[in-house]
């Protein structure tokens, strides 16, 4: 559906823009709350990957390490999207006449903003999800009991 903007006026004969539709901003919103809530339950899961037992060092760790920054960076800029989407999708010029003469021009949101922000929202999904993939190997790692080295036939204290 094509939102289309077209010019009204209020009490005080000042124009304003009159919008269509306003349902990006909502979805808009409502997505941004979704990501966060998803965001908080990778990070309980994984116990913000630096609280709780430590993981073993390895090649595990390592990738989880990366995959957690990586998840991070790209959930940051998902949340960034969409807050700014929503916030210049819901900014009607309803009192921009205030300080600028003529009509006012009724902007329009680029679709390239949600298009981003539903980008960087899949790969923040990606990278939590190998995030966590990795984690679990690294916590796995981490119960099992080193090897015995050497033959000399004691046992360990367990």
């Amino acid at each position: 559906m094509m939102m289309q903007a077209s010019l009204g006026v209020d009490t005080r004969n000042r124009q304003y823009c009159v919008y269509s539709s306003d349902a990006a901003t909502g979805y808009g919103v409502g997505a941004l709350l979704l990501l966060l809530a998803a965001q908080a339950v990778v990070t309980a899961a994984t116990r913000c990957f630096c609280c709780g037992r430590a993981l073993s060092p390895g090649r595990w760790r390592a990738c989880s390490g990366f995959f957690f920054i990586a998840c991070w960076f790209t959930f940051v800029i998902a949340e960034l999207c969409l807050l700014a989407g929503s916030v210049r999708n819901a900014y009607h010029t309803k009192y921009s006449t205030l300080v600028m003469s003529g009509p006012p021009r009724c902007a329009m949101l680029r679709k390239g903003v949600f298009a981003a922000a539903a980008a960087f929202a899949f790969l923040a999904a990606l990278f939590a999800e190998l995030h966590y993939i990795f984690f679990a190997k690294a916590r796995r790692a981490a119960d099992t009991a080193p090897p015995i080295v050497g033959g000399v036939g004691m046992t360990r204290m367990q």
